[in-house]
């Protein structure tokens, strides 16, 4: 059973979201208490948890259709949509409560706000454009807000804003290359394409413009105190194969650099406070 609801809610991603808020919240000057801190991971854990479930439970039907989720628990009958709703709104109670301790009302706010924006928005636009990745990823980009906020940052911060631009920025080229790994499923599940397959040769200068960004705005991180700047050569020495995968195209190398690069900011972040 554990097994099966760490998949409905997809925990290392769930996790992640809660780490990367702590980070958000450790790039606020001034010292959090632990349970904050805690409360805080922990609340947008959840309400990441409480997004996987509800996704799954609207797109159950699709998701039969794809080999890379058709072993989720409801396209296998391992649980029933209502017990995956009534798990979802757990999920979402729970984190709201916890999130509610660690910085009042306004974080909590934000956490609603992106788990509407991606189940009301981006999960329904995307079955009829491409294009709905570039609003989806607004989500993601949001979790170390969310942190900032709950410890008393102001939304109009330059470093909170860099630091979301980043992540947002990083979205692409990686859901990029998901996509054209697994071409074939999302066609049979009937998604638009925002990528080509990867059997086509080449991948487009969209694609290499946006990773020049992500680089360039990587970079920005210790420049402007996101990061520690004895953190810059890391950063650099990041940076520098991010950018031979992306002109020379070599897929696997730009997809395991991409992976690696928001643990790789997170880590620069606790590493500075």
């Amino acid at each position: 059973m554990i097994t099966t609801l760490s998949r409905l809610l997809r925990m290392r991603l769930a996790l992640m979201n809660g780490v990367a808020a702590v980070g958000g919240s450790l790039l606020f000057p001034g010292s959090a208490e632990a349970g904050e801190l805690c409360a805080l991971g922990g609340g947008v854990a959840l309400l990441a948890g409480a997004g996987s479930a509800l996704n799954q439970l609207l797109e159950r039907d699709l998701d039969a259709l794809m080999q890379r989720t058709r072993l989720r628990p409801l396209p296998t009958g391992e649980l029933t949509p209502l017990l995956v709703l009534l798990t979802g709104l757990w999920c979402l109670l729970a984190g709201s409560l916890l999130l509610f301790a660690a910085g009042g009302m306004f974080p909590v706010l934000l956490g609603w706000g992106t788990l509407a924006w991606y189940l009301a928005v981006y999960t329904p636009l995307k079955r009829s454009t491409p294009f709905a990745l570039l609003l989806g990823a607004l989500c993601g980009a949001v979790t170390p807000v969310i942190g900032w906020s709950a410890a008393g940052g102001s939304l109009i911060d330059f470093r909170i804003i860099l630091l979301a631009g980043v992540l947002y920025l990083w979205q692409i080229p990686h859901f990029w290359l998901l996509q054209r790994r697994h071409a074939d499923d999302y066609r049979r599940a009937g998604f638009p394409l925002f990528a080509p397959p990867a059997k086509e040769s080449g991948a487009a200068p969209f694609f290499q413009l946006w990773v020049v960004a992500l680089i360039a705005s990587a970079l920005m991180l210790p420049a402007f105190g996101v990061i520690s700047r004895s953190a810059a050569p890391w950063c650099l020495a990041f940076c520098v194969p991010l950018f031979l995968a992306g002109v020379r195209k070599l897929e696997p190398m730009l997809f395991a650099s991409l992976n690696l690069f928001p643990l790789l900011v997170t880590a620069a972040l606790y590493a500075g406070r």
